[in-house]
């Protein structure tokens, strides 16, 4: 059974935002590149989003325990990465029945056949990237939002495909809600729902590319979307046995050639599906 096959019944999951966290104050101060949150303890930490971000003391120390988690494990190392993961909150992005399980370690179901990835994978694949405020990043496989939200604290400039209309639909609304309460970031990354296979030629080309589902191969029409010396970093292989690849693109005189090297060293990472009309 596919993701489309799955949507009627991702319907009845309706969360994340709007329905799964409790209410929250609006954001106090705005985020910029100059917002830093201290680092030197959990209970410095805390206070200073719960006074600065308007955001839930319980969840932010849930926040703060994965993130010494992420360090441990080398899935984070640079500084800008880790100000992303500990700025995003998870915990809007999840449906009602896994909001208490927000900052756990693994993938959660969020409907229609999809999931959320586990922040562990989320933070190497987007410190793999290395992303810089001028880059150009698109993002396939929208699904709950929280990819996109992470890296909107690293550039603003962000395009995002999602194959599921419904799905691409409640995601829109989960991030004009943060929007309206402050989370102007969020603003920054464009959603289209489309068959992310072809990438969005109009926008490209792109400095980083990052495909949260996984297929047997890379698509050639994404390769042609990256700039030379680009980084793309996807799931390839068969279905639930994927390899965590990272691309990278040159220039040759016949064209352009890649070169690939597994983030994860060889271990699997199962991902769910990359599904369209390429399969046809």
């Amino acid at each position: 059974m596919n993701r489309r096959e799955l949507l009627l019944g991702g319907a009845a999951l309706l969360g994340g935002a709007a329905l799964g966290a409790p209410a929250r104050a609006g954001v106090a101060r705005a985020f910029d590149q100059d917002l830093w949150p201290p680092v030197d303890s959990r209970e410095a930490f805390v206070a200073w989003m719960k006074d600065n971000r308007g955001e839930d003391a319980g969840f932010l120390g849930q926040r703060w325990d994965r993130y010494l988690q992420l360090i441990s494990h080398n899935d984070v190392w640079d500084r800008a990465d880790k100000r992303a993961f500990l700025m995003t909150p998870r915990e809007e992005f999840v449906t009602a029945e896994n909001l208490s399980r927000a900052y756990e370690w693994h993938y959660l179901n969020i409907g229609f056949g999809v999931t959320i990835t586990g922040p562990h994978t989320v933070a190497r694949m987007t410190n793999t990237l290395a992303v810089r405020p001028s880059d150009k990043v698109l993002e396939i496989g929208t699904g709950s939002g929280y990819q996109s939200a992470y890296l909107s604290y690293l550039t603003d400039r962000l395009w995002s495909i999602e194959i599921i209309p419904a799905l691409a639909m409640r995601t829109r609304g989960v991030y004009d809600s943060l929007i309206a309460r402050g989370y102007k970031e969020y603003a920054a990354i464009q959603t289209r729902t489309a068959d992310g296979y072809y990438g969005w030629p109009e926008a490209a080309p792109f400095d980083k590319i990052i495909v949260t589902c996984g297929i047997d191969h890379i698509p050639p029409p994404l390769l042609q979307q990256l700039k030379p010396d680009g980084i793309m970093v996807i799931p390839v292989g068969p279905p639930g046995a994927q390899h965590v690849l990272k691309a990278v693109k040159s220039v040759t005189a016949d064209g352009f050639a890649v070169s690939r090297s597994d983030i994860y060293n060889g271990a699997i990472i199962p991902f769910v599906p990359f599904t369209g009309g390429h399969q046809s």
